[in-house]
């Protein structure tokens, strides 16, 4: 299987979308969010040996929607690009979960966990979308802790909060989520 590549700047700092392409479909195989400690093209180097730069129309059509998510509009992204095979069955399982909860929402990893039937699945939650290989796509920014505090983020805690706050979520004075608007 070719891999590829796109890069695009964002208000957020770089993300970087690897994807395949074979005579019927293209796949996004993974989105790298940058951070502060690494670039998203140095993940991408980091996770993928033989990568090529280029683009496609169905790429460019996704980066595009990616980026008016980040102006603040809201996007409604096809899974039907994501190739779900990196996924391992319990992971798919939560992020098709995580995908259901409306922008302007958010959920909890104890309630997401209680929602899938997994017994003291908080931890089981978080895991699953600490390695979601789709950020953005699938909007594990939207799984906080159950007392409102954030959790971690691929990109970062900084970037998590101001993409709940660019959806409407509301935060205490202390930076936690007013829970007004909670899934499952």
């Amino acid at each position: 299987m070719k891999l590829f590549h796109t890069t695009v700047s964002t208000s957020f700092d770089k993300i970087s979308i690897v994807w395949s392409e074979t005579q019927s479909a293209v796949l996004v195989q993974r989105i790298f969010l940058s951070d502060s400690k690494s670039s998203s093209e140095n993940k991408v180097q980091a996770s993928f040996q033989q990568v090529k730069l280029e683009s496609s129309p169905l790429i460019t059509e996704l980066t595009e929607k990616i980026l008016m998510f980040f102006e603040g509009k809201k996007v409604d992204f096809d899974l039907n690009i994501v190739d779900f095979n990196r996924c391992y069955a319990t992971q798919k399982r939560v992020i098709l979960a995580e995908y259901e909860i409306p922008r302007g929402w958010v959920s909890t990893y104890k309630r997401i966990a209680n929602h899938l039937g997994i017994l003291n699945g908080a931890r089981v939650i978080g895991n699953a979308l600490a390695r979601n290989p789709f950020p953005i796509i699938i909007p594990c920014h939207r799984a906080v802790k159950t007392d409102g505090s954030l959790g971690g983020y691929q990109g970062g805690v900084k970037m998590k909060h101001a993409l709940l706050e660019m959806e409407g979520v509301k935060f205490s004075d202390k930076g936690k989520v007013i829970m007004s608007q909670v899934y499952y």
